[in-house]
């Protein structure tokens, strides 16, 4: 047995770093992996709040406004907004359209296309990064997993008929069970926080859509009536 002694003076952060290197390489990795997650989260969080707002302030806008022009003037002040980023490319492509002298027809499935071409860059612009937190929730804890199973190979290869087995076997196991802990710790939050990202970008993609079909509309009522 371990004496008492011992069990009180026991510090986990000192039985870390008496770890191996094999060990110690697993506890680094989920480490980085765990604070990139954290950086992605809060600058994601702060980003889809900004993406919310100035959407809310571009609907506003786009429908009590009786100009495009000066929905396309204000849009220019919420770069954040997928929906107002949308607008301004089909609104760009409608204008180098008439321009150019097009058909009306021709203008309006170009300025379509616009829109569709739009709203896949928009959704992948808010996707970018997440790939990370979902790569850290579904490995991270099979990197944590493989520390701990190296920690248990070394604890059994220490072993001495000489000391007492939990004394050799303690130091290994405590290094395997804190690789488990932090590979949850970085898988969890990496899980719940890119569900909750990805069920926003649903919801971002939907507005984009709705606002696709809204726009299309106003250009038929306008210059498609005849």
């Amino acid at each position: 047995m371990i004496p008492i002694a011992m069990l009180g003076t026991y510090n986990v952060f000192d039985q870390t770093l008496s770890a191996g290197w094999v060990v110690l390489s697993v506890l680094a990795l989920l480490i980085v992996m765990s604070l990139a997650s954290w950086a992605i989260i809060g600058y994601k969080w702060a980003v889809f709040k900004a993406v919310r707002r100035q959407t809310d302030k571009f609907f506003d806008v786009f429908w009590q406004s009786e100009s495009l022009d000066t929905v396309f003037e204000a849009s220019e002040q919420m770069n954040l907004s997928h929906v107002a980023r949308v607008f301004r490319a089909a609104f760009s492509e409608m204008l180098r359209a008439t321009k150019a002298n097009n058909p009306t027809q021709t203008a309006f499935e170009n300025t379509e296309r616009t829109l569709r071409r739009a709203v896949q860059e928009e959704a992948s612009r808010l996707e970018r990064m997440l790939p990370f937190l979902a790569t850290t929730g579904s490995a991270a804890p099979f990197i944590g997993l493989f520390g701990t199973v190296w920690g248990i190979m070394n604890a059994f290869g220490d072993i001495s008929p000489d000391q007492p087995i939990l004394q050799s076997v303690a130091p290994h196991i405590a290094h395997a069970l804190i690789a488990t802990a932090i590979g949850l710790l970085a898988a969890i939050p990496a899980v719940i926080f890119y569900n909750y990202f990805t069920s926003h970008i649903k919801t971002f993609r939907v507005q984009m859509d709705n606002f696709s079909i809204d726009f299309l509309n106003i250009l038929k009522r306008h210059f498609l009536r005849d």
